[in-house]
């Protein structure tokens, strides 16, 4: 018998960079379906939020807060550690004051958003859907992305 892959009782097989980026597009596919299914993507859903018609979104985005408020204070209780078994260190009091960064980085990230009528996160589920124009706005946020990147060093964090 081959003893090369065998993994004692308790441990975990070490995954892959394929392995783990399969496992990471299952979860992105996964959450695309739900953006979709839950119409969180629907530029119809957005305009309805931003034009303050409906309490659709403001339900869901409610949720996800209450629920990531839940699971964090769990986690905290719980001593929850990350996979790879380090301690996940919360920020201070002094830390998660909201700053000039933080509220003009928000700024523009509605602006965006609104204007657009796409949060970054469904892009892909949206252009998977057949909505080909929002290629240009995946575009955009690639751009962006690879902009913040190549700065950052230069920026104040």
């Amino acid at each position: 018998m081959d003893d090369i892959n065998h993994q004692g009782p308790g441990t975990a097989a070490k995954a892959g960079p394929t392995e783990s980026l399969l496992v990471y597009f299952a979860l992105g596919t996964f959450l695309g379906l739900v953006f979709i299914k839950s119409e969180v993507a629907s530029w119809y859903r957005i305009q309805e939020m931003f034009h303050f018609r409906a309490v659709h979104m403001y339900g869901v985005i409610g949720s996800a807060v209450a629920v990531g408020a839940v699971c964090v204070a769990l986690m905290k209780r719980f001593g929850i550690r990350t996979v790879r078994g380090e301690e996940i260190v919360y920020p201070g009091e002094d830390e998660v004051r909201p700053q000039r960064r933080h509220l003009l980085g928000g700024t523009c990230f509605g602006l965006g958003w609104g204007l657009l009528g796409a949060c970054p996160g469904p892009i892909f589920a949206l252009v998977g859907t057949g909505l080909s124009v929002l290629l240009v706005a995946l575009l955009g946020a690639l751009m962006g992305a690879w902009c913040y990147g190549a700065f950052k060093p230069n920026l104040p964090h």
